[in-house]
């Protein structure tokens, strides 16, 4: 009984806070420990029924005892009333047996009826505490089940970021290609307008050379040559 009041007291007092700091899983660890207190609050709970037993059966007792004394003393009555004094003296003796051990009886009766109101006080007090602890285990489960969410959103939100950079590389890569790609158009650009010129002036080139030779052919003619 000493350990499991013990473990109870360590249990209700901040202890369990710095307990629960150390744990890797509160969750778990909490669990553990209300199973413990479940089963100490059924060992506790059988104590407490053995000692109310107790008192009921000596609460029994002394009721029989009282009911004894009362039967010998109308006992004692009816014998003086029927003239027989001897009778009555036995009667009156197994009553003053009775007496004294009444008294033993109201002693035991009153010692049990005590125990048996600190063992019900105990046991109401545990039962309390491990509501308590229940509603607490209920509060760290809601408290772990939020930081959990939270920890996914966190890593959910990372890798949001990295794709948004990835996505902010990959538009770098992009402007980078469009300007190499305009640029390259550019030149060709250059390139084809440079072409043309040269061409357009060979062909210039080509149609002075060819009416020069008409002209020399016509005169040619006409100096009869």
């Amino acid at each position: 009984m000493a350990n499991i009041l013990k473990r109870f007291g360590d249990i209700m007092s901040a202890n369990i806070n710095a307990l629960l700091d150390r744990a890797e899983d509160p969750e778990k660890m909490i669990d553990e420990y209300l199973r413990d207190i479940e089963s100490d609050l059924g060992k506790v709970k059988a104590e407490t029924a053995a000692v109310m037993a107790a008192e009921t059966k000596a609460k029994r007792e002394l009721d029989e005892c009282a009911q004894d004394i009362a039967k010998m003393q109308r006992y004692a009555e009816k014998a003086l009333m029927a003239g027989n004094e001897d009778d009555a003296r036995q009667f009156l003796e197994k009553k003053a047996q009775l007496v004294k051990q009444q008294e033993s009886l109201q002693q035991a009766y009153d010692a049990a009826a005590a125990n048996a109101a600190k063992m019900r006080e105990m046991h109401d007090k545990l039962a309390k505490d491990l509501e308590n602890l229940q509603a607490k285990r209920d509060a760290i489960k809601a408290k772990v089940a939020v930081a959990k969410t939270q920890e996914k959103m966190n890593k959910m939100s990372s890798s949001i970021a990295g794709a948004g950079e990835a996505m902010a590389a990959f538009d770098r890569m992009e402007a980078k290609a469009d300007r190499m790609l305009d640029e390259a158009n550019a030149m060709a650009e250059l390139d084809k307008k440079e072409d043309t010129i040269e061409d357009l002036a060979r062909k210039y080139d080509q149609d002075d050379s060819s009416a020069v030779d008409d002209e020399l052919a016509a005169l040619k003619a006409k100096m009869g040559l």
